[in-house]
């Protein structure tokens, strides 16, 4: 039967075996009509007397992708996808999966539901992830997958979401057989040679878990594991209690058990902000005005000036997705210290296993260290990363587009700087953007792409198809001071700042933001990432006086040399990377607060500190909206939750406002700039959409941009 959109699902004959295909590309989702399509050819194919065996597989490069979760929002109808899978697991004549892709989700669930499975070499993804989007596998997967390769394997691949390759999945027992070349050929040879061996069906659901074998403690110490899962704290937990419900139930109980599991899962705030943050980050790469007729340039090589820790992180990005990089410095001794991060960085991922040795040596060969900017001249992109002041950036500028080909883009690290004041100091600016790359560079997902006002759509377009191709999260931002993130996180900061005058400690404030899902408190990160940095940034930019005043006690802190981690104190004092507070930064700040004369409060409860640090963020988001430098309120999520430590269950500082509404928002800052004045005025755009009854993602829909 031939596929077609509403039917996309064939079927044909070789000899006596049927082969069912899953045809909705491009990754064949399991949307309704695809399941309908699977229990119609399942019927038919068992209803054929001449059809001794069935081979299941997809079109493309996927097995199937699994659930269309876009039907969590609208609902699913009948067939439900357990019930697809049961249709197939009872099927009296052997059904073999020809696993020729990914096979994640409902995909990974469908497999496990047929007797037998072949897989190709090449597959690398087969996994149950539905924690990742704070659900669990819904179809039968922990009931199983437990009885397939046993219960503590089970337990690492459900409660983590991370795909394994085909080879692990053989050698867990997930997979029979992996081939290289044709596998549909190679499963359809599979299910002959079970024929001709009189071989039948293997149900998974009917194996036993020996349950007297596991740990007394096995399920209690998972549980006990769980307290900053990524999920949040029900996902996780829910997928522990759906597995042990496979140790102590049969099949039947346990399926019910699961379901039970799924639908506590599905309405939580925690599952709908998980699902949001998965949309949002793929929005993000679409770039409104932008289209398919615009042409990226050809990047196959990549130049970056210096060689600190930004520029070696940068460096490493490129060369970790097989991109030549050339990186200069103006001295030996740092271009060799830079050049040693990163060969050592390489030799420890091929010491780890995450690389062979040869990959690691072909990485190292595509870096080409130099004192010469002159050999920049062939690259197709610059990126600066050199020193963060403006006069510095123009002059290595103006060098730049003296030495750069024509085409180049010419790309500043910038974290907080003008880029067009920079673009101005070349006579090319239409080549000329941010990249404003999250430290260590090599591993963080953000990447904020910078837009200046002469920035050309083919070099935007390019740079947002480079993220992607070094594994980056890319969002684009208007230039302004800080861009989309920085700008927004002076405001947090300076609240935190302003609540350790008003009599909170250090400890306080973290445990309090982390309690409530930030990865790391405010003055953990900035000790991490180096008090400094704000310290110079505060020298070299002008801000209001209230600000400078609210940061007296953390530059007085840097004026003593207390960088953070770095130097061993900062806001804290270090023994290793263990922080302890400290008394002598507690005085310095009650200090400070009685010459401003602000009367100290016997602490700040933790609702106040994570209500008014997430509302300033609010704040500031919505007048960066309102300016055009986000072109959607789900980019500054996507930025919150890629660069800052926002954990995607609690949905990003926007999706926050939406959830709380925008009313009480607007109520809530009012409440606030009564009491403390003009950095706390509310944001027209807030006022105005509280008025309407809108929100920010109903904002971003009416723009044609969610």
């Amino acid at each position: 039967m031939a596929a077609n959109q509403t039917n996309p699902v064939t079927s044909e004959r070789q000899g006596a075996i049927a082969i069912i295909q899953i045809d909705n590309p491009p990754v064949n989702p399991l949307a309704q009509a695809v399941r309908e399509g699977l229990v119609r050819e399942f019927a038919a194919a068992s209803a054929d007397g001449t059809v001794k065996a069935i081979v299941l597989t997809g079109t493309g490069k996927a097995f199937s992708a699994g659930a269309d979760i876009t039907e969590f929002a609208t609902g699913r109808n009948a067939p439900f996808l357990f019930d697809v899978i049961n249709t197939i697991e009872a099927s009296p004549k052997p059904v073999v999966a020809a696993i020729n892709g990914l096979a994640l989700g409902g995909g990974f669930e469908i497999a496990l539901g047929c007797h037998y499975r072949v897989a190709g070499s090449s597959v690398r993804q087969l996994g149950l992830p539905e924690v990742k989007i704070g659900i669990i596998p819904g179809a039968g997967g922990t009931q199983r997958l437990p009885r397939l390769i046993g219960v503590e394997p089970a337990l690492d691949m459900i409660v983590s979401g991370a795909p394994i390759d085909a080879a692990k999945a053989l050698s867990l027992g997930a997979v029979d057989q992996v081939v290289d070349g044709d596998v549909v050929a190679a499963a359809v040879a599979f299910a002959n040679g079970l024929i001709e061996r009189g071989e039948g069906v293997r149900r998974t659901s009917e194996r036993l878990i020996d349950a007297a074998a596991l740990p007394a403690d096995l399920f209690d110490k998972r549980r006990a594991a769980l307290a900053r899962h990524p999920s949040g704290p029900l996902a996780a937990r829910a997928c522990v209690d759906a597995v042990q419900a496979a140790t102590t139930m049969s099949f039947a109980d346990g399926m019910k058990r699961e379901r039970e599991l799924i639908q506590e899962c599905l309405p939580s705030p925690y599952a709908k902000a998980l699902q949001y943050a998965f949309f949002a980050e793929r929005q993000a790469g679409n770039i409104p005005g932008i289209g398919t007729s615009v042409k990226t340039r050809d990047v196959k090589s990549v130049g970056v000036l210096g060689a600190g820790t930004m520029g070696t992180g940068i460096t490493l990005a490129f060369l970790q997705s097989g991109i030549p990089v050339t990186i200069v410095e103006m001295k030996q001794e740092p271009l060799d210290k830079g050049v040693a991060r990163v060969r050592e960085t390489i030799e420890g991922n091929v010491k780890r296993g995450r690389i062979t040795a040869e990959q690691g040596a072909a990485i190292g060969k595509n870096l080409t260290p130099s004192l010469d900017m002159q050999r920049l001249a062939g690259c197709d992109l610059v990126i600066e990363a050199v020193f963060e002041s403006m006069a510095i950036k123009k002059e290595v500028f103006g060098k730049l587009d003296q030495i750069c080909k024509p085409g180049a883009i010419l790309a500043s690290n910038t974290s907080t700087l003008d880029v067009d004041e920079i673009a101005a100091s070349t006579k090319r600016p239409q080549d000329v953007l941010g990249l404003h790359f999250f430290s260590p560079a090599n591993i963080m997902r953000l990447l904020e792409i910078v837009r200046g006002k002469a920035t050309v759509d083919d070099a935007l377009a390019t740079a947002m198809a480079l993220s992607k191709k070094i594994n980056k999260v890319g969002v684009v931002s208007g230039v302004c001071f800080g861009f989309i993130g920085n700008r927004m996180l002076e405001c947090y900061g300076e609240e935190v700042q302003a609540m350790l005058l008003e009599g909170a400690t250090t400890a306080d404030v973290d445990k309090a933001l982390e309690a409530w899902g930030w990865a790391m408190g405010p003055l953990a990160v900035m000790d991490l990432a180096g008090i400094d940095v704000g310290w110079r940034i505060r020298k070299e930019h002008k801000f209001s006086d209230e600000r400078m005043r609210l940061y007296r006690v953390t530059d007085a802190i840097a004026d003593k040399g207390r960088f953070g981690q770095k130097t061993g104190a900062g806001y804290y004092k270090y023994e290793g990377r263990n922080r302890i507070e400290d008394p002598e930064v507690t005085a310095m700040f009650r200090t400070e607060a009685a010459k401003q004369g602000i009367e100290p409060r016997n602490g700040i409860p933790a609702e106040e500190l994570v209500e008014r640090t997430l509302l300033r963020l609010v704040n500031e988001g919505a007048a960066i909206l309102d300016e055009g430098i986000a072109m959607r309120s789900s980019d500054i999520d996507t930025i919150y939750i890629n660069g800052y430590g926002f954990q995607a269950w609690r949905g990003g500082p926007m999706w926050q406002a939406d959830a709380m509404g925008l009313a009480k928002v607007a109520e809530r800052i009012k409440f606030y700039e009564t009491k403390y004045g003009e950095r706390w005025k509310v944001a027209g755009l807030i006022e105005k959409l509280a008025k309407d009854g809108g929100t920010f993602a109903g904002l971003d829909k009416a723009k044609g941009k969610g």
